[in-house]
Order: structure tokens, then sequence, then C-alpha cells
């Protein structure tokens, strides 16, 4: 019979390090694992534990920008929402990798022709707030560019 595990239950005030035990429930019931494994074995929900729920202190370092990575490749919707503006896209115009913010900030209709009519939502997640803002700039800079869809936002 597996000896039982030793429990340590989240404490809000530590600083986690990934070498750090860490006790939560699971589907199977409390389990302890080191940091370093959790951000593998789950890096969303330790993401939300550190960002929404703001319960979990983590090593930036040591814990946060190797949980960042895997949230990527975990979950690829969840990283883009987390991500938003400060996402690196190819755009036309620049040689390499920029963030998104860039163009949206400093050429909203051509990021709005890139984002919206070349098809591109799927790449940079825009909040609703987010999208009002650049159909307003675009409607102001060139109101032809709007799309009726976008306009229809505008005006409710």
């Amino acid at each position: 019979m597996p000896e039982p595990q030793e429990l340590h239950p989240l404490d809000p005030e530590k600083v986690y390090n990934s070498m750090d035990e860490l006790t939560l429930d699971t589907d199977e019931g409390p389990a302890t694992l080191r940091m370093g494994v959790w951000i593998n074995a789950d890096p969303v929900r330790i993401h939300k534990m550190i960002v929404r729920d703001k319960v979990l202190k983590v090593d930036e370092y040591e814990v946060l920008n190797p949980l960042v990575s895997k949230l990527r490749r975990a979950d690829p919707e969840y990283y883009k929402r987390f991500v938003g503006l400060k996402l690196i896209i190819d755009f036309p115009g620049y040689s390499s990798g920029i963030m998104a913010k860039i163009p949206f900030e400093n050429d909203p209709v051509g990021f709005y022709k890139w984002w919206r009519k070349g098809k591109h939502e799927d790449k940079v997640f825009l909040s609703m707030a987010r999208q009002i803002q650049l159909f307003q700039k675009v409607f102001l800079m060139d109101p032809k560019m709007i799309l009726k869809k976008d306009l229809e936002l505008l005006r409710q």
C-alpha cells in the first residue's frame, strides 16, 4: 500500500520556486507535486491562480516565465486571450515579428485591414473594448474602410 503523501496546502504569503511542493485538489483527490511539475501538469490552472485569482505567488524566473511558455502549447486560445496585444505577430511592413500593440496603436487602419479584412481575427484576441476602440479610430481616419457589421457595433 502506498504511503500517504505529505500535504503542502497553499500558503498565500509564500513565493513558490520550482522545487517547492504544493498540494491541490484534483479529480483523483489531493495531489502534492513540485511547482515545476504542476506547471507541466496543469499550466492553465496554475496561471489562473497567479493572475486571475491572485492566490499564488511564484518566482518570476523559475516559475512564471516557464509557465507562460507552457501555456502557448497547452491551451493556445487561453494564451492568446491572456497575451492580447502583447502577442508577437508577422505584420506587413515589418521585417520580423512585432508586438501587435504597435500597429494597433500606430497604424489602426492598417491593423484593421490586416486583422478584420485580412481574416486574422484568430491570430490576435481583441476584447470588445479593444475592438470598439479600433473601430472608432478607423471610422475617424477612413470611414469608407470600416465594414458594415463593425459600424453597426459602433452605433449601438
